[in-house]
């Protein structure tokens, strides 16, 4: 194996490695992104819900009219 080619691979492999260790760290940004937006649509839902039962009209039980 030549110097050159060798000295080629050893630029691919460090470029390769800085390329997987920034994408690592977008792939962990994205995590903590997603994980706040998963805590605000739990929020959200347990708030509408809520809200649901409070403007949710209490209706009497009866029997119906042909009863």
């Amino acid at each position: 194996m030549s110097s050159e080619r060798l000295t080629t691979l050893e630029i691919r492999a460090v470029e390769q490695e800085r390329t997987i260790e920034e994408l690592s760290g977008q792939v962990a940004d994205q995590w903590k992104v997603i994980d706040r937006m998963q805590k605000k649509l739990d929020a959200l839902a347990e708030r509408f819900l809520a809200l649901e039962e409070q403007s949710a009209p209490d209706v009497p039980v009866t029997k119906p009219p042909h009863w």
